[in-house]
């Protein structure tokens, strides 16, 4: 079920069009604690004990994370307890996400487990900060995000 996107981007999403290869992957027999960055496709089999920032992340069905992710698609497989602030969330039939979930677009297949919040973000979710009204490091705690018009 496309909560907020269509069928034919989802796909495109997915990979399924898309050639680029998987630049790095982290096997289910690893465990990584600590901060992950990383440019390209990456795919995670493992468990991650961290936070996690890139561009495309796969959560295969043997894939943990425990810390927030933010990435431009996110394709979730696995389990995650933490926040997810992407561009595109596709919620597989394997997946369950203890967490807030801030997306332009959210994709749930049946049986996916979502427990937390869900909020409708613009498409340039991860750029858009609030610079005209700062606030002191002390009181910030995560960016100030614009709404969009759903």
């Amino acid at each position: 079920m496309s909560i907020f996107a269509k069928k034919d981007e989802l796909d495109q999403l997915a990979g399924k069009s898309d050639i680029e290869a998987i630049s790095s992957l982290i096997d289910k027999s690893m465990s990584i604690t600590g901060t992950i960055t990383f440019k390209g496709k990456a795919r995670i089999d493992g468990h991650i004990d961290g936070n996690i920032d890139g561009e495309h992340l796969i959560l295969s069905e043997t894939g943990r994370v425990n810390g927030n992710i933010r990435t431009n698609t996110f394709n979730c497989f696995g389990t995650i307890e933490g926040d997810i602030q992407a561009s595109n969330v596709i919620a597989r039939k394997s997946c369950s996400i203890h967490g807030r979930i801030e997306a332009a677009s959210l994709t749930v297949e049946p049986g996916a487990a979502i427990d937390g919040e869900i909020k409708s973000a613009t498409k340039d979710l991860r750029q858009i900060e609030d610079k005209a009204n700062p606030v002191p490091a002390t009181a910030a705690k995560t960016p100030i995000l614009h709404k969009a018009n759903v």
